[in-house]
């Protein structure tokens, strides 16, 4: 279909404005110059080609048929497409109501769309698109493949320099989906980076399998999301699947695979011009950041404002650098990252060329910006594309321009150094991201051996489906996964409770056991830091009396940090891995970590390393770190825990993760089995 050599125009016309004459007039531009069938029932010439009444007219079949007829028909041509054996079919309308009837009239029959625009396979030269886009188009590497079919034309329409492989508009994927795109696109000689725009996620193992291609060949994906996925909607019974939210799911999956994820079109576009025409930063054994040069103080502490927020690191340059950046500036300068160059003004184009050059050459930096607004200069300066130019002869490192505002870059400029293959980054905030994304391409995510535990998985897999596990067994499953825990014991009677309250010393905890009510401390069913035998008394008896007779006795933790730790279900990626701020700390830290098992060490290092509450494990105001080993060493055990049991498991939810600096102990817990 996407190479097609063969084209079946269905609708085409000649009438002025028609969506038939436009899909015939790009069916018969194609670069490739395939053979174009135009199909109308009563017209014998469309645009001075002979046309056919019928695709039955056909005599042999095509590669590719474009629907361009009414909806009504829709259903009855796609499935005559496809008993002649027709390879595939683009339905451009938004066939409503009509999903499940296409899907079975396609059969074998490949199907981009329905509610799409089509697709432009620059590199085999084949144009399949129902509306008229510039022409000739030059192949590049970029393949893209979007649900958006407006953000499809933006991007083929722009002035950036994006130079693709392959453009497709993939509509609603009622029978070809991103992950089939995906496969084509990579198998492409002349792709270089992907971008995807994408609202759902479709053929999930099949669009993983490409992702992981995509990462072994280093072949940067760029992501950009919209809508959301619908993660663990059915659990928010269980606090994980509250805190994973509807974005969990494109979170745990891009992290896992690498995908650079962007914010916005511009955030995509920026970043796809960026790996496309520009250099990739070196593997260095030192933290690399990125250098800025600037000719402006205010728009240096702008851009360094940003670079905090969306957190892209400047790179911590020698004092060797230091110094001589400084014996380079005019008196009252000092040599930094970032740097402010401007002075007089005198003798731009080398003081920028030698500053710019003597950041490059630091070994922790990994790309070197000039950061400054590429306007139209009206006496004729030309000092800073001049100094980009002989910067990128100096060095093997990234060269970017990075402008301030999109509204003001002077393309007569930013067009010349784009070819020289220096990317002009059109926007602070969207720029910086995307050199936040050529650094981290280099850190491709480590493959994770699983191994599996047969009889324990066997055990538990026959528990998990005979019924929901109480609150004892919950802490008994996390103990078998090697989560430490506090494990409470269940008090029958008032005086059994005080019995165990005094064996396991006090203070200690007396809490509601009652296996329906998952959030204890909502109805309080949590009584705390009871001291005597009458504190633990007054707490069975109300517990007993207000919410049910299971009353659990357990010892009190001592004070640390709360952490979450859990398992969601989505219904597309299947069980993920969540790691939260606990207790108190969940409404005031709502960052949250969520993640595709297998983890190892150091991947649950990894997904630590980026929530708000791990400084909290260092020690603050003078207090005695925590033992943030012992918390990977759960998340860990969480993981395995997936891999396992995963498919008999909607959610679990440990709150608090007690972590101390003797180690970290599940002091609460709710499993939620998963009914076949």
């Amino acid at each position: 279909m996407l190479g097609a050599r063969s084209i079946a125009v269905v609708g085409a016309s000649d009438r002025a404005g028609s969506f038939g004459r436009r899909l015939a007039t790009e069916a018969l531009r194609s670069p490739s110059s395939p053979k174009v069938h135009l199909v109308h029932p009563r017209r014998p010439e469309v645009l001075g080609h002979k046309c056919v009444p019928s695709l039955t007219d056909i005599p042999a079949p095509v590669d590719l048929v474009l629907l361009g007829v009414p909806e009504r028909a829709l259903v009855e041509q796609l499935a005559l497409a496809s008993s002649r054996g027709d390879a595939g079919a683009v339905i451009f309308g938004s066939a409503h109501g009509l999903s499940e009837k296409l899907r079975s009239a396609a059969g074998d029959t490949s199907v981009c769309g329905a509610g799409c625009m089509g697709f432009v396979n620059v590199v085999e030269g084949v144009r399949a698109i129902g509306y008229l886009e510039r022409s000739p188009m030059t192949a590049g590497s970029i393949a893209v493949v979007t649900h958006s079919g407006s953000a499809f034309a933006a991007l083929l329409r722009t002035h950036r320099r994006l130079e693709f492989s392959l453009v497709v508009s993939s509509g609603q994927e009622l029978v070809t989906t991103t992950a089939d795109y995906l496969e084509y696109a990579l198998e492409l000689p002349q792709t270089a980076v992907v971008g995807l725009l994408l609202e759902t996620l479709r053929d999930v193992p099949k669009l993983r399998t490409g992702l992981r291609r995509a990462a072994e060949r280093d072949i940067p994906v760029v992501a950009l999301t919209v809508g959301g996925s619908p993660t663990g909607r059915a659990m928010v019974n269980a606090h994980s699947g509250a805190l994973a939210g509807d974005d969990g799911a494109w979170e745990a999956l891009f992290a896992a695979h690498g995908v650079h994820r962007a914010a916005d079109l511009d955030e995509l576009a920026d970043t796809l011009e960026m790996f496309a025409i520009g250099r990739r930063v070196k593997h260095s054994t030192v933290p690399l950041g990125i250098a800025t040069v600037h000719d402006s103080g205010a728009e240096r502490a702008l851009v360094a404002d940003v670079s905090h927020d969306v957190g892209v690191p400047f790179a911590a340059i020698s004092t060797v650098t230091r110094d001589r950046l400084t014996g380079l500036l005019e008196e009252g300068l000092e040599g930094d990252n970032p740097l402010d160059v401007w002075g007089t003004g005198s003798d731009t184009e080398r003081l920028f060329t030698d500053c710019m050059s003597t950041l490059a050459d630091d070994d922790s930096v990994g790309v070197v910006a000039l950061a400054v607004d590429l306007v139209e200069e009206y006496d004729g300066d030309a000092s800073y594309p001049l100094a980009a130019q002989a910067t990128l002869g100096r060095t093997t490192k990234p060269l970017v321009v990075l402008s301030n505002s999109a509204a003001a870059v002077d393309q007569q400029q930013a067009g010349p150094l784009r070819d020289l293959g220096v990317p002009v980054l059109e926007g602070t905030r969207s720029g910086l991201r995307a050199l936040g994304h050529l650094l981290a391409q280099r850190q491709r995510p480590p493959a994770v051996e699983v191994t599996i535990d047969g009889p324990r998985q066997a055990r538990w897999r026959s528990r998990l489906t005979a019924s929901s596990l109480d609150a004892l067994t919950s802490f008994e499953l996390l103990e078998s996964y090697g989560v430490p825990t506090a494990t409470p014991r269940l008090a029958s009677s008032l005086g059994q409770a005080v019995e165990i309250a005094e064996s396991l010393r006090y203070p200690v905890v007396v809490k509601t056991g009652e296996p329906e009510i998952a959030h204890k401390t909502d109805v309080g069913g949590v009584f705390l830091g009871l001291e005597t035998s009458d504190d633990v008394s007054r707490a069975f008896i109300d517990l007993s009396q207000r919410l049910g007779p299971r009353v659990l006795v357990q010892p009190q933790v001592s004070s640390g940090v709360e952490l979450a730790l859990g398992i969601v279900r989505d219904p597309l990626l299947g069980p993920l891995v969540l790691v939260a701020a606990g207790g108190t700390l969940v409404e005031l830290l709502s960052r949250r970590c969520v993640a595709l098992p297998p983890l190892n060490q150091e991947t649950a290092s990894t997904l630590l390393d980026t929530l708000d509450a791990s400084s909290l494990l260092s020690g603050v105001r003078g207090r005695v770190p925590a033992d943030r080993q012992s918390v990977i060493d759960a998340v860990v055990a969480v993981s395995q825990l997936a891999v396992e049991l995963g498919d008999v498991i909607d959610a679990l939810d440990v709150n608090p993760l007690i972590v101390t600096p003797l180690g970290a102990l599940a002091v609460d817990s709710v499993v939620v089995s998963r009914r076949p």
